[in-house]
């Protein structure tokens, strides 16, 4: 009997009780071991970009930020940074330390739910429940800075929406405070947690090499060791003035996908001080015409999950002429791929793959063109 005839298929959704989004996981198993997968994530499909040709770009403010509640800040900021590209004008300066200061509260809130989904998934709901518990008090900071928890509208084309007063500045400051504490105590207690390190080390190998051959993104590249990141390989915004260091490990596992988005939360955490410390004076918003001037404009930005771009073409019209994303997840799923399938020493297990997914931060529902693999 060949080795192929011992092997069986087991599917992994579309709808399965361990995934948040419908995804198919064919997998191809030798026993317990995981040999090969193919990957289907054209479930969920809602033709965004078709949908914003139909709207005015003031409307699409308002869709774009859905395309995913949990990274809002990074797509209207990337799709107001086009629009503001077409017409040549960049947003105040103020504007500009403003968007840093809510895209790194949002990047500090969606860690904090990645790294609560992540316990989770190995069956560690106590650390779920006391991550998630201070995640709240991030959103609870955004809540006060932007007037919403998760689907904030605070970047407007132009600018923002609204401006830091002393008294959200003193409570963003205080808040700083207690969640680096918190990471501290995360960082301690995951890294000298048996379960936590049975569940992670040495799981979902991936190499720098892999990286750069499947064009890998965001913190899964960063814990392989390869230091990808927009803010500083093409600073926008006011990056070019916040401080920053690009977190990495080398260990190439889930362990270390965990530990790098930890230090990135410290990280964004210090970006929120220096922006309060160091906003300029100034307007939050300039008005530009309802009319984008003719042109194809590419922006680029950092969301939690990797590199995000937005696209568009613009005929002179007050609607895009066409309009496409492409998200984190969408760069990331060929590597996803890559480390779920066994491959001489490296074994992977049925009960590996729950947390493989989990540790790429995916979003199938915001990646709408990649359909299969394998």
């Amino acid at each position: 009997m060949s080795s192929y005839e011992r092997l069986f298929d087991i599917p992994i959704g579309p709808q399965h009780p361990a995934l948040k989004e419908p995804v198919l996981l064919n997998l191809k198993v030798d026993g317990e071991h995981v040999v090969d997968v193919g990957v289907d994530i054209s479930y969920n499909h809602r033709g965004m970009e078709k949908a914003a040709e139909y709207r005015t770009y003031v409307q699409n403010l308002y869709l774009i930020e859905r395309v995913c509640g949990i990274c809002n800040i990074a797509h209207t900021l990337s799709f107001g940074m086009a629009i503001e590209g077409l017409h040549g004008k960049p947003a105040p300066d103020r504007a500009k330390v403003l968007r840093v200061l809510a895209e790194e509260l949002e990047r500090i809130q969606s860690h904090l739910l990645w790294l609560g989904v992540a316990a989770h998934e190995i069956g560690f709901d106590t650390l779920f429940m006391y991550v998630w518990l201070d995640r709240e008090i991030s959103l609870d900071l955004m809540e006060a800075f932007a007037g919403n928890r998760i689907t904030s509208s605070y970047i407007s084309i132009g600018g923002v929406k609204r401006d830091m007063t002393p008294e959200i500045a003193s409570k963003m400051l205080k808040g700083m405070d207690k969640l680096e504490g918190r990471m501290a105590y995360y960082r301690k207690a995951i890294s000298e947690e048996r379960t936590v390190l049975k569940r992670t080390q040495g799981v979902g190998l991936l190499s720098a090499a892999d990286v750069s051959s499947l064009s890998t993104v965001g913190p899964l590249a960063r814990a392989s060791g390869v230091a990808v990141d927009v803010r500083a390989d093409d600073p926008y915004a006011a990056h070019e003035l916040v401080p920053m260091k690009v977190v990495t490990g080398d260990g190439c596992d889930v362990f270390t996908r965990i530990m790098v988005r930890i230090d990135e939360v410290v990280e964004s955490i210090n970006a929120v001080r220096f922006c309060i410390g160091h906003l300029p004076s100034g307007p939050i918003l300039q008005r530009l015409p309802r009319r984008v001037p003719a042109g194809d404009f590419l922006s680029r930005v950092e969301a939690p999950r990797g590199e995000l771009a937005h696209f568009v073409r613009s005929d002179g019209r007050d609607k895009p002429y066409r309009y496409k994303i492409k998200t984190p997840t969408f760069s990331n799923i060929p590597s996803l791929a890559k480390m779920l399938k066994s491959t001489g020493r490296y074994v992977v297990n049925i009960a590996d793959v729950p947390v493989i997914l989990a540790s790429i931060d995916p979003c199938f529902s915001c990646t709408a063109r990649f359909e299969r693999i394998g």
